[in-house]
């Protein structure tokens, strides 16, 4: 490594850790998502309890928890790419090789998993708001 001083050191460490921002992020959104699949769990197990038990809900409870591992899949996946973004940029500086093309497919791919958790995450909320959109329409009903 010759050549290298420790303000280039301290360079490439500065660069390897940006992406790890949005790393920090999408532990966030996966400690969101974990959060929601317990809440889900939790009012399926009610509902089955409940006589007379309410199968369209548990329908929609089923398929929230699909969405939710979906968003699960993709932020696990973004994170992934993005640790692989941050170890390419040191290795790549630490050895003096050019992996720009692997940098840009590791956190383009980890900015679009990212995008697809995001949008699996509203679908679900959307889906959750309908729920309670529903059942505010049959208690005003009754």
């Amino acid at each position: 490594m010759a050549g290298n001083t420790l303000d280039t050191a301290a360079h490439v460490v500065q660069l390897a850790l940006t992406p790890i921002f949005l790393l920090a992020g999408i532990a966030s959104l996966l400690n969101v998502f974990s959060t929601r699949l317990s809440r889900i769990a939790d009012r399926a197990h009610r509902l089955r309890s409940e006589t007379p038990c309410s199968h369209v809900e548990l329908r929609r409870l089923t398929l929230r928890t699909r969405i939710l591992d979906a968003a699960v899949l993709f932020a696990a996946c973004s994170g992934g790419l993005t640790c692989c973004a941050a170890l390419t940029m040191f290795l790549g500086a630490l050895k003096q090789v050019a992996w720009g093309a692997v940098l840009y497919s590791a956190f383009g791919g980890a900015l679009v998993c990212a995008i697809a958790a995001l949008g699996a995450f509203a679908i679900e909320t959307i889906l959750s708001s309908r729920t309670i959109r529903d059942k505010v329409d049959e208690a005003m009903d009754r």
